[in-house]
């Protein structure tokens, strides 16, 4: 091997003597031999003098002795009839005739410009590509034969011995074509914990793909190989999101789906989703990695392309949910596909983070805040329609107004998303320059929301026609409002000062109420000191014509205000023991002033339609809505 490679070294210098010394220019050739000689002894004119240049042809004759024997081994393999690597000692001598190959290249190819030498070279970089295309086609046979060994059945769990599927709920029927089963892509099997990482190529198989894929880049095909690697992961990547029911959907027909189908499309992204982020794709890393071990770059490319088609589409969908609709029933699974997002962005910044793939990382990120814009859009949305909704026909009987219960309720169900909704909100604007610095932008967000609900319940209640009904409407769904806030996630986002101010402004409402339907029939009941100046017959008159004043004006009321309703029946209570404190002891000192008019004492029976214990009575009968507690309003 010395001589040999002594051999080498005068070749050398005697090429670069007369590539230099060309043109029959002598004299320089001769002064370049000399200063090569005075460089080194060996490199002495004698030995580098066109008198030994047959050395030469024997240097080329040594490489073409070597590619002859080199192209007798490697022939056998590349045109062999059956795979190569289903013997372990023939894939050896495979791979011992590439090192051989690629070695000879490596050290003969800086002569290539000698022209025996170059004509060589060019032999050999022909049998290395035919190499390298047989290396590529058992590259293929080994994936697919290893996935095709590939036990769907055994346990691969890191922490349990939990079995995996990707299959969606529904069973596949088996599909036959021309009487055989369809060859099926191997695809991981019932999924409890997303704490695993598949295996899905054997061992042995991982470190042959290693071995050819080393060769493949040494020969400069390590783009062929990171193709053929991708074009078989992609496929089982693609099937097992298709297992778990996702379908491949451009954004028209998203858009398209009826908001029942959105819904259960949405249902299955959220699982795809978690499967591929948490064990496919970290899966694909581990094997990448492993397969391409040393080769970093072709690793990071044939992640990149075994990835990016499943990434898109989980991605595209998303995208096209966040530039859907902003109907405010879409919130919730509008939501959970933000959610789930979010929560998957550490996993898009570990797997996506090289230069071939951080652009879907960027894309994950963008279509992240995407989301968050339309959710702040559907709030947009929901003022809107609270603005909107007209104020032309009012509720019966001054009951909850059905946008009352929609927004209370709405809001009550959003705010199960408190921390979700408070980092979309985040940089929301403040709506109120008197809001506290400190208060978050979701607080603002619901305040904002209420406010709109209290001004539009106040253009409402001027419908009424009746001002105590309007001032019943504004008790019944203010006590709505406050009741659905107490002790809620919305209550705590709105404050305990915002609770004490509507609840005292509910019982502003019943102060109006009673002033506007009961100060005249207390009025009534009045007796000032002027009365005793009448005389005996005037008195009498007077309270006579007031008793009957009074049963005409108590019965209209409760005629009317049984048909009223009060929804919560603490509320109601509350208006019956007021009503009954302030009337029963003005009633009843009106009923002992008019007995004790003797005049009248005789015809109290006529007059008096109604002891006090009646009185409380017809109040417990009012609010409830048609009838009253017999069944009709008396």
């Amino acid at each position: 091997m010395a001589e040999n490679g002594e051999e080498k070294l005068l070749a050398m210098a005697r090429h670069i003597a007369k590539t230099l010394g060309h043109n029959n220019n002598n004299n320089m050739a001769d002064d370049i031999l000399q200063i090569f000689s005075n460089f080194d002894g060996r490199f002495s004119k004698e030995n580098l003098s066109d008198k030994v240049l047959d050395s030469d042809h024997r240097s080329c004759a040594t490489l073409d002795h070597s590619l002859k024997s080199l192209d007798q081994r490697i022939s056998h393999f590349v045109s062999s009839d059956h795979p190569v690597w289903a013997d372990s000692a023939e894939s050896a001598a495979f791979l011992d005739a590439v090192d051989d190959l690629v070695g000879v290249l490596s050290e003969w190819s800086s002569l290539a410009s000698d022209k025996s030498v170059g004509a060589c070279i060019a032999r050999a970089e022909d049998m290395l590509q035919h190499a390298m295309f047989r290396l590529e086609d058992e590259f293929r046979w080994l994936m697919e034969r290893g996935g095709e060994s590939f036990d769907l059945n055994r346990p691969y769990s890191k922490s349990t011995e939990n079995k995996m599927s990707f299959d969606s709920e529904e069973d596949d029927e088996e599909e036959v074509m021309n009487g055989e089963e369809e060859q099926q892509i191997p695809v991981a099997l019932p999924l409890t914990d997303y704490d695993v990482v598949i295996d899905v190529l054997p061992s042995g198989t991982i470190n042959d793909l290693h071995e050819i894929a080393k060769r493949m880049v040494a020969g400069g095909f390590g783009k062929e190989c990171s193709h053929v690697y991708s074009s078989c992961r992609r496929e089982f990547l693609e099937e097992s999101l298709s297992r778990l029911g996702l379908q491949k959907l451009s954004v028209e027909e998203v858009h398209k789906k009826t908001w029942q189908e959105l819904e259960d499309e949405i249902e299955r992204w959220i699982k795809a989703s978690n499967v591929a982020l948490r064990i496919l794709f970290p899966s694909e890393r581990r094997l990448c990695d492993r397969v391409f071990f040393g080769f970093s770059s072709a690793s990071d490319r044939s992640f990149m392309e075994v990835c990016r088609g499943s990434a898109i589409q989980l991605l595209n969908f998303a995208d096209a949910v966040a530039i859907g609709s902003r109907s405010p029933e879409r919130l919730f699974r509008i939501l959970d596909v933000f959610e789930t997002l979010r929560d998957l962005i550490p996993e898009f910044e570990s797997l996506f983070s090289d230069q071939y793939s951080v652009l879907l990382r960027n894309e994950a990120i963008t279509i992240c805040k995407r989301l968050g814009e339309a959710i702040k859009g559907i709030f947009m949305e929901l003022e809107n329609s609270i603005r909107r909704d007209p104020a032309k026909v009012a509720v019966p009987g001054g009951g909850l107004h059905p946008i009352t219960r929609y927004v209370m309720n709405y809001l009550l169900a959003a705010c199960r998303s408190r921390i979700s909704l408070e980092q979309v909100f985040e940089e929301y604007p403040k709506l109120d320059d008197r809001v506290a610095s400190s208060t978050s932008s979701l607080s603002v967000q619901m305040d904002w929301i209420m406010e709109l609900l209290e001004s539009n319940l106040e253009a409402k209640s001027k419908i009424y026609k009746d001002t105590a009904l309007s001032y019943v409407f504004l008790m019944n769904n203010g006590r709505y409002i406050v009741q659905k806030a107490k002790g809620s996630e919305l209550g705590t986002l709105l404050g305990d000062d915002w609770i004490r101010k509507h609840t005292a402004k509910v019982r502003q409402y019943h102060v109006h109420y009673q002033r506007s339907s009961w100060n005249k029939v207390l009025g009534i009941l009045k007796l000032d000191s002027s009365n005793g100046s009448m005389g005996a017959n005037g008195f009498a008159k007077t309270i006579k014509e007031k008793i009957k004043l009074f049963n005409h004006q108590f019965d209209e009321i409760c005629k009317i205000q049984c048909s009223w309703f009060v929804f919560d029946e603490q509320l109601r209570e509350e208006i019956r023991i007021s009503l009954e404190k302030k009337l029963l002891p003005a009633y009843g000192n009106f009923i002992v002033r008019f007995r004790s008019v003797a005049e009248l004492g005789k015809l109290g029976d006529k007059y008096i339609r109604y002891g006090t214990e009646d009185i409380a009575a017809k109040i417990n009968d009012l609010f409830q809505g048609s009838t009253g507690s017999n069944g009709s309003c008396k």
